[in-house]
């Protein structure tokens, strides 16, 4: 027996060595104006190499790369600074992995340029890095357009938001009686006023009375205030501002289009499905395209129907992780991927915690201001969300229904089916049951007996 223990203690003493498992890689450290490279080539010989960003360098490194035989790369996710390179590598057919850099730092050791890339390349080649999620190049495209419009929405927004502080300066208080400052009649007294209209009569006489829920007298009453010229003007530059990045999501939106024509599928004589132009009233920020019948062409489904997830949200989910969602193999992959899942903190087999993970992820946050809105929403995700936002707090109600929603986008999109809402119906049976049993439970502690008496 001694003669056994012994020999399992020098078999357990004994170090059992890393395969490895991609031979022919590399790795880069991506910088601002070096890569520092570090490969092995067809031949088994390792190479460490210099190259400048520059974009005639990067061609050579990407052609070096594949001429000595080399199939895989990794590189740390380092600002935007992996971007150009990555469609390099990738154009040249060699396997990028995008590596988040608190996946492989986490090793003591002197900090250099030079180690960074030795050490990612060692990982790598033994199979022990985990590639981040990198959406095919047409999504790419899709998301900067969408990421380009949202910047100039949102400069639009502060536009109007320093009008709405100099009408107040101005004592004008139209913008309290009309609900909508950037609808027609809003936009019409705006532009009355900056052209150097300052009578009221002249300035009600530009809009539809009748279309108001405002009676005359009050808009005649919040039209009279101060028109000095300074105001005027200023309001005259801001309005052109607001023209202006107006006129840019537009542009945007044009090009958005043409990547959605690219991805519409083609009918029964090879031509791609037409989309009708969209004729309903465009409200504020909403798109002049018809954004649900192209996502419903692309998709074979209408993901729209998903209780809070309307076209815009889906188009920018759909630009952030892409129609080919079976690279995450179930739904609980997908909701970890998305930072919705629960990581619990386990010690001496109970768990003692969970841990707190952000994310930048457009994606998730899409997801939660879908969910977000679920508080007023009357069917079983309102009823679930406020239930759970009454026992754990509206932040864990937020969360949960948002991993319920990717779930149920998840499920939609790989499995081609639509939307259920009955499946999502609470059992109030069941809970009344349950209620019941926790009640019993309760009173059992107290040395009490509850019995159910028919009414």
């Amino acid at each position: 027996m001694k003669g056994q223990t012994k020999q399992k203690e020098a078999l357990s003493n004994e170090q059992l060595p890393l395969l490895i498992i991609n031979q022919q890689a590399g790795a880069i450290d991506v910088g601002s104006t070096i890569m520092m490279v570090s490969y092995s080539d067809s031949k088994g010989q390792h190479h460490l190499i210099e190259a400048c960003a520059y974009t005639d360098d990067l061609e050579t490194l990407a052609a070096t790369l594949q001429a000595d035989g080399v199939e895989k790369v990794a590189m740390e996710a380092t600002g935007v600074y992996w971007m150009v390179l990555y469609e390099l590598l990738e154009n040249h057919g060699i396997e990028v992995s995008l590596v988040n850099p608190k996946h492989f730092k986490n090793v003591d050791g002197q900090k250099t340029d030079v180690k960074d890339c030795q050490w990612l390349h060692q990982l790598h080649a033994h199979g022990l890095l985990r590639a981040s999620h990198v959406a095919p190049e047409i999504y790419r495209e899709l998301k900067s357009y969408i990421l380009e419009r949202n910047i100039f929405q949102k400069q639009k927004s502060d536009a109007l938001n320093r009008i709405h502080k100099l009408l107040t300066q101005m004592n004008i208080k139209v913008q309290h009686l009309i609900s909508d400052i950037e609808g027609v009649s809003g936009m019409c007294l705006l532009r009355g006023i900056a052209n150097g209209i300052s009578d009221v009569d002249e300035l009600l006489s530009l809009i539809k009375i009748d279309k108001l829920k405002a009676n005359r007298a009050d808009l005649v009453k919040s039209l009279k205030g101060v028109y000095k010229k300074s105001y005027i003007s200023i309001l005259k530059n801001t309005l052109k501002a607001y023209d202006f990045f107006k006129s840019q999501m537009r542009e945007y939106e044009i090009l958005i289009e043409e990547v959605l024509k690219k991805m519409l599928p083609e009918d029964e004589q090879g031509n791609k499905v037409k989309v009708k132009e969209k004729t309903s009233y465009v409200r504020k920020n909403q798109y002049n395209i018809n954004i649900k019948e192209y996502l419903r062409h692309i998709t074979g489904i209408d993901l729209t129907m998903i209780d809070g997830l309307d076209e815009i949200s889906i188009l920018e989910i759909i630009s952030v992780t892409g129609l080919d969602v079976n690279k995450w193999p179930t739904a609980g992959h997908f909701t970890s991927w998305l930072n919705l899942s629960p990581r619990p903190k386990i010690s001496n087999g109970k768990i003692i915690g969970y841990q707190k993970r952000f994310t930048n992820n457009r994606a998730t946050q899409c997801f939660r201001l879908a969910a977000q809105t679920m508080w007023q929403n009357k069917g079983p995700l309102g009823q679930l969300y406020r239930r759970l936002s009454y026992q754990k707090g509206s932040k864990k109600a937020i969360k949960a229904i948002a991993r319920k929603l990717a779930v149920i986008f998840y499920n939609m999109l790989k499995n081609k089916t639509e939307y259920e809402r009955s499946q999502l119906q609470i059992d109030t049976k069941k809970q009344t049951q349950n209620r019941i049993a926790r009640l019993k439970k309760e009173a059992a502690k107290y040395g009490l007996i509850l019995r159910e008496v028919d009414t």
